[in-house]
Protein backbone atom coordinates (compact mmCIF):
# COMPACT_ATOMS: atom_id res chain seq x y z
CA UNK A 1 0.00 0.00 0.00
CA UNK A 2 1.60 3.45 -0.66
CA UNK A 3 1.63 5.70 2.27
CA UNK A 4 -0.70 6.88 4.65
CA UNK A 5 -1.32 10.84 4.69
CA UNK A 6 -3.25 12.54 5.36
CA UNK A 7 -4.99 13.44 2.42
CA UNK A 8 -9.04 13.91 1.84
CA UNK A 9 -9.78 11.27 -0.67
CA UNK A 10 -12.78 11.65 -3.29
CA UNK A 11 -16.29 9.79 -3.56
CA UNK A 12 -17.20 8.16 -6.79
CA UNK A 13 -13.93 7.14 -8.13
CA UNK A 14 -14.93 3.39 -10.05
CA UNK A 15 -12.28 0.89 -9.41
CA UNK A 16 -9.95 0.20 -12.96
CA UNK A 17 -11.79 -3.07 -14.04
CA UNK A 18 -8.84 -5.21 -13.31
CA UNK A 19 -9.19 -4.35 -9.88
CA UNK A 20 -10.00 -7.41 -7.52
CA UNK A 21 -12.33 -6.05 -4.70
CA UNK A 22 -10.99 -6.58 -1.51
CA UNK A 23 -13.81 -7.87 1.21
CA UNK A 24 -12.93 -7.25 5.11
CA UNK A 25 -15.30 -7.68 7.79
CA UNK A 26 -15.09 -6.92 11.20
CA UNK A 27 -16.88 -8.63 13.92
CA UNK A 28 -16.76 -8.73 17.57
CA UNK A 29 -18.12 -11.10 20.09
CA UNK A 30 -19.68 -8.49 22.28
CA UNK A 31 -21.00 -5.33 21.74
CA UNK A 32 -19.52 -2.09 22.76
CA UNK A 33 -15.64 -2.71 21.96
CA UNK A 34 -15.42 -0.12 19.36
CA UNK A 35 -16.14 -2.19 16.58
CA UNK A 36 -18.35 0.37 14.39
CA UNK A 37 -15.81 3.58 15.47
CA UNK A 38 -12.84 1.55 14.19
CA UNK A 39 -14.53 0.04 10.52
CA UNK A 40 -15.18 4.35 10.03
CA UNK A 41 -11.71 4.95 10.86
CA UNK A 42 -10.52 2.17 8.89
CA UNK A 43 -12.48 3.33 5.84
CA UNK A 44 -11.49 6.68 6.37
CA UNK A 45 -7.48 5.25 6.75
CA UNK A 46 -7.60 3.58 3.70
CA UNK A 47 -9.43 6.19 1.82
CA UNK A 48 -6.76 8.60 2.45
CA UNK A 49 -4.04 6.16 0.86
CA UNK A 50 -6.54 6.03 -2.55
CA UNK A 51 -8.33 3.24 -2.00
CA UNK A 52 -11.94 3.18 -3.34
CA UNK A 53 -13.78 2.43 0.07
CA UNK A 54 -17.42 0.89 0.66
CA UNK A 55 -18.66 0.67 4.73
CA UNK A 56 -21.39 -2.11 4.70
CA UNK A 57 -23.66 -1.54 7.66
CA UNK A 58 -23.98 -5.27 8.01
CA UNK A 59 -25.41 -5.32 11.99
CA UNK A 60 -29.16 -5.94 11.17
CA UNK A 61 -30.94 -4.38 13.38
CA UNK A 62 -29.01 -2.35 15.05
CA UNK A 63 -27.39 -0.61 12.79
CA UNK A 64 -25.54 2.68 13.34
CA UNK A 65 -23.11 3.78 10.97
CA UNK A 66 -24.91 6.61 9.42
CA UNK A 67 -25.73 7.92 12.96
CA UNK A 68 -21.85 8.10 13.73
CA UNK A 69 -21.21 9.78 10.83
CA UNK A 70 -24.19 12.30 10.74
CA UNK A 71 -25.24 10.99 7.68
CA UNK A 72 -29.35 10.99 6.88
CA UNK A 73 -29.87 8.86 3.88
CA UNK A 74 -32.60 9.24 1.79
CA UNK A 75 -32.56 5.24 1.51
CA UNK A 76 -31.43 2.41 3.81
CA UNK A 77 -31.07 -1.41 3.35
CA UNK A 78 -34.76 -1.62 4.10
CA UNK A 79 -35.60 -0.29 0.73
CA UNK A 80 -33.53 -3.22 -1.02
CA UNK A 81 -35.29 -6.26 0.54
CA UNK A 82 -38.11 -4.87 0.13
CA UNK A 83 -37.74 -4.66 -3.81
CA UNK A 84 -38.10 -0.47 -4.09
CA UNK A 85 -34.11 -0.13 -4.32
CA UNK A 86 -30.77 -2.24 -5.70
CA UNK A 87 -27.39 -1.65 -3.65
CA UNK A 88 -25.97 1.20 -6.08
CA UNK A 89 -29.13 2.91 -5.56
CA UNK A 90 -28.88 3.36 -2.06
CA UNK A 91 -24.79 3.98 -1.76
CA UNK A 92 -24.15 7.08 -0.07
CA UNK A 93 -21.01 9.03 -0.59
CA UNK A 94 -19.41 10.75 3.04
CA UNK A 95 -17.31 13.12 1.69
CA UNK A 96 -15.20 14.95 4.22
CA UNK A 97 -13.98 11.24 4.29
CA UNK A 98 -13.64 10.49 0.96
CA UNK A 99 -15.58 6.73 1.31
CA UNK A 100 -19.13 5.87 0.73
CA UNK A 101 -21.50 3.80 2.77
CA UNK A 102 -24.59 1.22 2.43
CA UNK A 103 -26.54 2.45 5.45
CA UNK A 104 -28.34 -0.14 7.17
CA UNK A 105 -32.06 0.36 9.20
CA UNK A 106 -32.41 0.29 13.16
CA UNK A 107 -34.71 -1.42 14.86
CA UNK A 108 -35.96 -3.81 12.14
CA UNK A 109 -36.17 -7.85 13.72
CA UNK A 110 -36.88 -8.41 10.04
CA UNK A 111 -33.24 -7.51 8.83
CA UNK A 112 -31.69 -8.63 11.97
CA UNK A 113 -33.54 -12.31 10.72
CA UNK A 114 -32.73 -12.61 6.97
CA UNK A 115 -32.65 -16.28 5.34
CA UNK A 116 -29.15 -17.10 4.59
CA UNK A 117 -29.89 -17.21 1.11
CA UNK A 118 -30.98 -13.96 1.46
CA UNK A 119 -27.60 -12.97 2.78
CA UNK A 120 -26.09 -14.65 -0.34
CA UNK A 121 -27.49 -12.90 -2.95
CA UNK A 122 -26.95 -9.23 -1.12
CA UNK A 123 -23.02 -10.75 -0.65
CA UNK A 124 -23.56 -10.92 -4.61
CA UNK A 125 -25.03 -7.59 -5.24
CA UNK A 126 -21.98 -6.29 -3.15
CA UNK A 127 -19.12 -7.98 -4.66
CA UNK A 128 -20.55 -6.23 -7.99
CA UNK A 129 -19.78 -2.92 -6.59
CA UNK A 130 -17.05 -1.04 -8.25
CA UNK A 131 -15.26 -0.48 -5.04
CA UNK A 132 -11.75 -1.45 -4.60
CA UNK A 133 -12.37 -2.52 -0.72
CA UNK A 134 -15.72 -3.62 1.33
CA UNK A 135 -15.24 -3.06 5.10
CA UNK A 136 -18.56 -4.37 6.29
CA UNK A 137 -19.26 -3.76 9.69
CA UNK A 138 -20.74 -7.29 11.21
CA UNK A 139 -23.39 -7.35 14.43
CA UNK A 140 -21.92 -8.29 17.55
CA UNK A 141 -22.33 -12.12 18.49
CA UNK A 142 -22.69 -15.52 16.45
CA UNK A 143 -26.00 -14.92 14.52
CA UNK A 144 -25.97 -17.25 11.14
CA UNK A 145 -26.39 -14.28 9.08
CA UNK A 146 -23.30 -12.37 10.98
CA UNK A 147 -21.05 -15.49 10.30
CA UNK A 148 -22.31 -15.79 6.64
CA UNK A 149 -21.01 -12.09 5.94
CA UNK A 150 -17.67 -12.94 7.73
CA UNK A 151 -17.40 -16.41 6.44
CA UNK A 152 -17.79 -14.22 2.37
CA UNK A 153 -14.74 -11.63 3.39
CA UNK A 154 -11.53 -12.20 2.11
CA UNK A 155 -10.33 -11.20 5.90
CA UNK A 156 -12.05 -11.27 9.37
CA UNK A 157 -10.96 -8.49 11.93
CA UNK A 158 -12.04 -9.66 15.06
CA UNK A 159 -12.31 -6.64 17.60
CA UNK A 160 -11.50 -7.66 21.40
CA UNK A 161 -10.69 -5.84 24.42
CA UNK A 162 -8.71 -6.52 27.71
CA UNK A 163 -12.60 -7.70 29.16
CA UNK A 164 -12.97 -11.33 29.95
CA UNK A 165 -16.11 -11.53 28.42
CA UNK A 166 -14.87 -10.02 25.69
CA UNK A 167 -11.92 -12.09 24.82
CA UNK A 168 -14.20 -15.30 25.81
CA UNK A 169 -16.46 -14.29 22.85
CA UNK A 170 -14.03 -12.79 20.40
CA UNK A 171 -12.98 -16.80 21.11
CA UNK A 172 -16.00 -18.40 19.97
CA UNK A 173 -16.26 -15.56 17.11
CA UNK A 174 -12.73 -17.23 15.55
CA UNK A 175 -13.42 -20.78 16.30
CA UNK A 176 -16.84 -20.51 14.64
CA UNK A 177 -15.25 -18.88 11.66
CA UNK A 178 -12.66 -21.40 10.85
CA UNK A 179 -15.66 -23.84 10.80
CA UNK A 180 -17.57 -21.85 8.46
CA UNK A 181 -14.74 -20.88 6.13
CA UNK A 182 -14.40 -24.46 5.37
CA UNK A 183 -17.93 -24.80 4.25
CA UNK A 184 -17.90 -22.30 2.34
CA UNK A 185 -14.98 -22.93 0.62
CA UNK A 186 -13.33 -19.72 0.93
CA UNK A 187 -9.89 -20.39 0.77
CA UNK A 188 -7.14 -19.93 3.50
CA UNK A 189 -9.03 -18.54 6.67
CA UNK A 190 -7.01 -14.94 7.13
CA UNK A 191 -8.62 -13.92 10.64
CA UNK A 192 -6.77 -11.17 12.35
CA UNK A 193 -7.02 -9.83 15.88
CA UNK A 194 -7.11 -5.77 16.46
CA UNK A 195 -6.95 -4.95 20.63
CA UNK A 196 -8.91 -1.56 21.29
CA UNK A 197 -8.67 0.41 24.28
CA UNK A 198 -5.23 -1.06 25.66
CA UNK A 199 -4.02 0.83 27.97
CA UNK A 200 -0.43 0.31 26.20
CA UNK A 201 1.15 -1.11 24.06
CA UNK A 202 2.58 -3.70 26.48
CA UNK A 203 -0.97 -4.46 27.90
CA UNK A 204 -2.45 -4.53 24.43
CA UNK A 205 0.48 -7.36 23.68
CA UNK A 206 -0.57 -8.93 26.81
CA UNK A 207 -4.39 -9.17 26.03
CA UNK A 208 -3.18 -10.51 22.55
CA UNK A 209 -1.13 -13.21 23.96
CA UNK A 210 -3.96 -14.66 26.03
CA UNK A 211 -5.81 -15.07 23.10
CA UNK A 212 -3.78 -16.40 21.16
CA UNK A 213 -2.70 -18.98 23.47
CA UNK A 214 -6.53 -20.56 23.90
CA UNK A 215 -6.47 -20.54 19.79
CA UNK A 216 -3.30 -22.25 19.63
CA UNK A 217 -3.86 -24.65 22.43
CA UNK A 218 -7.83 -25.62 21.93
CA UNK A 219 -7.96 -24.49 18.20
CA UNK A 220 -4.90 -25.44 16.96
CA UNK A 221 -4.08 -22.48 15.05
CA UNK A 222 -2.84 -18.72 16.37
CA UNK A 223 -4.72 -15.39 14.92
CA UNK A 224 -2.42 -13.32 13.60
CA UNK A 225 -2.08 -9.66 15.78
CA UNK A 226 -3.60 -6.92 13.24
CA UNK A 227 -3.03 -4.33 15.56
CA UNK A 228 -3.51 -2.52 18.93
CA UNK A 229 -5.28 0.67 19.57
CA UNK A 230 -4.48 2.11 22.51
CA UNK A 231 -7.31 4.41 25.09
CA UNK A 232 -7.53 7.51 23.89
CA UNK A 233 -10.24 9.95 25.15
CA UNK A 234 -10.09 11.68 21.96
CA UNK A 235 -11.95 8.85 20.70
CA UNK A 236 -15.11 9.64 22.64
CA UNK A 237 -15.13 12.78 21.36
CA UNK A 238 -14.94 12.10 18.28
CA UNK A 239 -17.74 9.91 18.19
CA UNK A 240 -20.24 12.60 20.69
CA UNK A 241 -19.74 14.99 17.75
CA UNK A 242 -20.29 12.91 14.73
CA UNK A 243 -17.10 13.39 13.58
CA UNK A 244 -14.46 11.01 12.09
CA UNK A 245 -11.66 11.17 14.19
CA UNK A 246 -9.09 11.30 11.43
CA UNK A 247 -11.04 14.71 10.76
CA UNK A 248 -10.75 16.08 14.53
CA UNK A 249 -8.04 14.82 15.67
CA UNK A 250 -4.95 13.70 12.76
CA UNK A 251 -2.83 13.60 15.68
CA UNK A 252 -4.45 11.60 18.25
CA UNK A 253 -2.75 8.29 19.42
CA UNK A 254 -5.55 6.42 18.46
CA UNK A 255 -5.59 7.88 14.62
CA UNK A 256 -1.60 7.11 14.31
CA UNK A 257 -2.72 2.97 15.77
CA UNK A 258 -5.81 2.67 12.91
CA UNK A 259 -3.10 4.11 10.02
CA UNK A 260 -0.75 1.41 11.76
CA UNK A 261 -3.47 -1.85 11.15
CA UNK A 262 -4.67 0.00 7.90
CA UNK A 263 -0.64 -0.83 6.44
CA UNK A 264 -0.70 -3.75 7.99
CA UNK A 265 -4.12 -5.24 6.51
CA UNK A 266 -2.64 -4.40 3.59
CA UNK A 267 0.30 -7.11 3.40
CA UNK A 268 -0.98 -10.41 2.39
CA UNK A 269 -1.88 -12.81 4.91
CA UNK A 270 1.07 -14.88 4.56
CA UNK A 271 3.40 -11.79 5.26
CA UNK A 272 1.20 -10.79 8.36
CA UNK A 273 1.45 -13.76 10.04
CA UNK A 274 -1.61 -15.67 9.53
Amino acid sequence: MDSIVHARGQTGQPAPPFARQRRIAIASGKGGVGKTWFAITLAHTLAQAGEHVLVFDGDFGLANVDIQLGLTPEHDLGAVLSGRATLADIVTGFGPGGFDVLPGRSGSGALATLPVPRIDNLMAELGALPHTTVLLDLGAGLEPGTRRMSAWADTLLVVATDEPTSLTDAYAVIKLHAADRRLAGGGPNDCRLVVNQAGSQAAGQRTYATLARACQQFLGCTPALAGIIRRDDRVRDAIRRQTPLLTRYPSSTAAADVIGIARQVAEPAAAAGA
